[in-house]
């Protein structure tokens, strides 16, 4: 059981760290002529398409495609949501600097956790604690040098933020049946059902040549960062990966200082600091086999489990 939990500690670590990059080639898409809506379908549509063609190609991956039916309903709920959350980010995007977009949508551990309480979820002392520290370095972060913020693209982020955690807490459900492949796979699917239905009635549009290099690197970003995510939800619940996917700030603050030339200042590194610190309590979490000195007991964790 510690041996699983620690994989999908380092699966949804490593699909934080990949997603941390998604902003920084989404501007460098805009810049290149894409638009939001043409961007999260072709990099959406590759995505799904290339899943499809892995699994149908290699034999002993067919037996992820099947699904029971109410998995399908259930993954194409989850895929929905991510959909609509990809189009308020990358809208969002258009308006307001990558790091402070990705820092605000950043905040959904909190739409987690209060989600999964609404579920009738208890969290443990540790997960709060880590909350807390994580949604303050966020407070610390979020403000870029001399404090305008656009406030459209901060509500488009923050939107975005809140569907991507609903999507979470709804993949965590067909998760305790389904393998996480599977799951991507349907997500996937849904999810670009909703943006390239988007994208048609927004009105087609060209798609510049110069566009397509970061736009397939996001679709493989995209399939990527879905199969890790997945798999960090099925090993650790929908709240813990929420707060390893804090670390996508860390990625994106370092990226757009070295390609974007965007600015940090000294109460955003205090704030990265912190935000370091909570993910490192992530070693005291009940169940993951460490504990202070003289501690009777380990709490029992009691967030992961369903309620039907």
């Amino acid at each position: 059981m510690q041996q699983a939990k620690r994989n999908g500690i380092r699966a949804a670590l490593l699909s934080a760290l990949v997603l941390g990059t998604t902003p920084i080639l989404g501007k460098v898409a805009y810049a290149s002529g894409m638009n939001p809506y043409s961007l999260t379908a072709v990099r959406t549509l590759i995505a799904a398409g290339a899943l499809w063609l892995f699994y149908l190609s290699i034999k002993k991956n067919r037996k992820f495609i099947y699904i029971y039916p109410a998995g399908i309903l259930i993954s194409a709920a989850a895929g929905a949501l991510n959909g609509l959350s990809s189009l308020l980010y990358y809208n969002g995007l258009t308006l307001i600097d990558a790091g402070v977009g990705q820092m605000l949508y950043s905040l959904y551990p909190l739409f987690v956790v209060i989600i999964r309480r609404l579920d009738g979820q208890r969290v443990s002392n540790w997960t709060k604690v880590r909350l807390v520290m994580a949604l303050t370095a966020v407070v610390l972060i979020v403000s870029p040098k001399g404090g305008n913020i656009d406030w459209l693209g901060a509500a488009l982020m923050l939107g975005a933020g809140l569907t991507y955690a609903m999507h979470l807490a709804v993949s965590q459900r067909v998760l305790y049946e389904m393998p996480a492949p599977t799951v991507a796979l349907y997500v996937l699917t849904s999810m670009t059902v909703v943006v390239c239905t988007a994208y048609v009635l927004h009105g087609p549009s060209a798609i510049p040549l110069t566009g397509l290099p970061p736009t397939l690197m996001l679709a493989g970003i995209t399939v990527a960062s879905r199969l890790l995510m997945f798999l960090g939800v099925k090993q650790l619940g929908s709240v813990q990966t929420a707060l390893l996917g804090v670390t996508e700030i860390l990625v994106t603050l370092i990226l757009s200082i070295i390609i974007l030339n965007e600015q940090m200042v000294a109460r955003q590194w205090i704030g990265a600091a912190i935000l370091i610190s909570s993910l490192l309590l992530i070693l005291f979490e009940p169940g993951m086999g460490i504990s202070f000195p003289h501690s009777k007991k380990k709490e029992p964790d009691f967030s992961e489990k369903p309620s039907f």
